[in-house]
Order: C-alpha cells, then structure tokens, then sequence
C-alpha cells in the first residue's frame, strides 16, 4: 500500500528528519536554513509560507489548526500557515494536487479515489482516529441497529459520505436498493425533524448537535439525547478513517525542504490539538473569532466531540493505523452504492501513505513534554442553547 518513500529518496528523508528532531533550538525555531516551501512562494520575515486547504467551512473540525495559527506554534517552527477555508464546490485533494495548497484536510476513502484518478498525493497525518458520521433518528421510531433499517426512509449525503452507511446495510442482509427507501438528504436536520425520513444522517460533532439545539413541539422544550436513536459506525463496525492531513507526493519525494516542512507543519498541528483537548473553551473562542457562522454552544459541543474522535491516540496523534486503513481500503473496494459504484476499484497503488513524518513530528512534540496520547483525556458535559447560540 505504499507506506514507505522509494528507496532512493530514504537517504535524503532520513537526512530531513535528522534536522527536524535537533530539539528546540534547531533552525525551524529560528526560521532559518532549508526553508524554501518548494511552491515557488518567497519566504518571508524568514517564515516560509504554507498554504493549508480545509475540507469545511470554518469549524472546531479543524480547532487544532487554527489554535497552531492564532498561538504561534506555526512561528514557533519557521512557518507561516494560511488557512483556506473549505465548502460545497471545494474539493481539498483537487486543490493540493493542483498546487493550490500545500497541505490539504480529507477523509482517507475520498483522497484515495482522487489518487485512483491520479492525483499525487500522499495521506502523513491521521488526526482523527474514530469517524464521527451517525445515522440518527427518534427513539420511538425503534432503529437500533442496521437491520432496523428495513423498510425506512433514510437520509443519506451522498458525495462520498455514504459507504460506511451502505457498508452497514449491505453487512446486516439488506439489499440498499430494495430493502430501503434512500432520499437525498441537504447536509442538515431539517429533514428528520421534519419527519420526512426516518433515520438521517448526521456527524456527532454537527448535525447531531443540531438536533439537540431544535424545540421538541411535543414538550416545547430542546430535545434531549433520550429522544434519539444512534446507529454509530464504528460499533456496528464499517467505520471508514475521516479526516487526515495529505501532502504532494511528488514534492515528498523531490524536495528535500517540502519534507522538512512537512514534519514542522505536523508537529505545530499535532501541537494546537493536544492544545485544543485541553483548552477546550479558549479553542472554541479562537473558532468563533476566526470566522464561524456557528454559535458558541454548538462549537463547543463540536470541540468535545472532535476530541473524542482524537483522544486517546494510544501510538501518538496523527499516526496511521493498519488496521482501521486496511478496513477502509476493504470497504472503499467492496461497498456499492446505490448507483452500484465503489470507491475505489483496487488498492491504493505507490505512496498512499506514511507514517515517516508524524514519527518525526511526534519525536519533536515528546522532547518537549507535550502529551501526544491524550491517555488521561475525559470529555465534559456540554450545555447547548437553543440554535447552538
């Protein structure tokens, strides 16, 4: 599956690594030596300039990047990071395999089917270790499980979004195009409180959150987590890995610079999220200042359940998993949707990804006594107000 960079840039890899790992004094700290970002930008005020792509609008999806941003842990490491924000007509993997980013954020089975397609790119950081997608719906509706789904109207995303869902139906014996009734569903809750479907698609960092800030019109007050039902993918087992930091592949390969800041851009990432596990509210705030169209209680709600899709990373943050990346390879190739299409048509080919750079970056962060497991972590209770206000 490509973890390992070819043997004849290994030497010129192990000479990046080298220097990244010199402890806090090293060049990165000062913003000097090596610091072309190999995009053809100039460096400035000896800072080189990074350009990360997100896949959403802005978020505490993505708290630990702008929390690396807002309290220098990007200057800290000679880079200047800007932050593009994602939406609807954003596709993050495009825009890096076009050279219009540096780095992207994206779900793993997403970037695979873009490098199917040909673009290079190379997954070297798993921020999120658990997915967060839900199937969602009210407890009196009796959906427990998979099999539950039977003859149900149920909202699914599309775009992408639905193969751990079709994973799950197709795993409990259901035929998703006989045995469901699938409706698009608008990446909202709109449609089950509405109660034009039955079991909707939801993240539990969102749109969950999103109907826990909706009025029950039976009580006339906020519906509360005892109303729903939760079909989580990662018990039912058909969880895909979500999302991750990709990198060129042909500049990892050719630029010695682009490696080394590649391992400086994950080690003041994997900074701002070990950051944001234990600051919560104070990253919360840094989302809301920086632009969020989402009110603070929900952000914070976010922040919590972003959390526990991070921590604990029993091997450090941002390290692959074999497994949970073999089970998603297994289920972007066996799963169809119901235009009987797969994600992928076989295994990822040449560089999918590497673990090379987060070691390094995590070797930095330890050295520091920066706690990269998130070993103690332990969600707190979030209050939210009504529209997330």
């Amino acid at each position: 599956m490509g973890r390992r960079l070819a043997a004849g840039v290994a030497a010129a890899l192990v000479a990046a690594v080298l220097i990244a790992a010199c402890g806090p004094d090293r060049a990165s700290r000062q913003g000097k030596g090596g610091q072309g970002s190999g995009n053809g930008e100039g460096v400035a005020g000896g800072l080189t300039h990074v350009r990360l792509q997100l896949q959403w609008f802005t978020q505490a999806q993505f708290a630990g990047y702008i929390a690396a941003r807002d309290k220098g842990f990007y200057t800290d490491v000679g880079l200047a990071v800007e932050i593009l924000q994602g939406g609807t007509e954003i596709v993050p993997q495009t825009v890096l395999a076009e050279g219009r980013a540096d780095f992207a954020v994206a779900w793993v089975p997403k970037a695979l089917a873009s490098r199917e397609q040909g673009a290079r790119i190379t997954e070297v950081g798993q921020i999120f270790q658990r997915s967060g997608s839900w199937q969602v719906s009210f407890a009196d509706a009796g959906i427990e499980k998979p099999a539950d789904l039977r003859g149900r109207r149920v909202g699914t995303w599309g775009f992408g979004n639905e193969y751990e869902l079709f994973a799950g139906i197709t795993g409990a014996g259901l035929d998703p195009g006989a045995d469901v009734t699938l409706v698009q569903q608008d990446f909202d809750v709109k449609a089950l409180l509405s109660g034009a479907i039955d079991a909707g698609a939801a993240m539990s960092y969102n749109e969950y959150a999103q109907i826990l800030e909706a009025v029950n019109p039976k009580t006339g007050k906020l519906y509360t987590s005892r109303d729903l039902s939760v079909i989580d993918w990662n018990e039912v087992g058909t969880a895909m890995l979500q999302d991750a930091v990709w990198a060129s592949t042909s500049r990892l390969e050719s630029d010695a610079a682009y490696r080394l800041t590649t391992t400086r851009f994950l080690e003041a990432s994997m900074r701002g999220w070990a950051y944001c596990r234990d600051n919560a509210e104070e990253c919360r705030d840094l989302v809301v200042a920086a632009g969020s169209q989402l009110g603070a209680s929900h952000q914070l709600w976010q922040m919590n359940e972003v959390n526990k899709l991070i921590w604990p990373s029993p091997e450090g943050i941002g390290v692959v998993d074999e497994a949970a990346w073999a089970r998603t390879v297994e289920i972007a190739r066996g799963t169809r949707n119901a235009h009987g299409q797969t994600v992928l048509r076989g295994d990822p080919v040449g560089l999918a990804y590497t673990n090379e750079f987060t070691q390094a970056a995590l070797a930095n962060l330890r050295a520091a006594d920066v706690d990269v497991t998130g070993e103690s972590f332990e969600p707190v209770e979030v209050p939210l107000n009504p529209g997330g206000a």
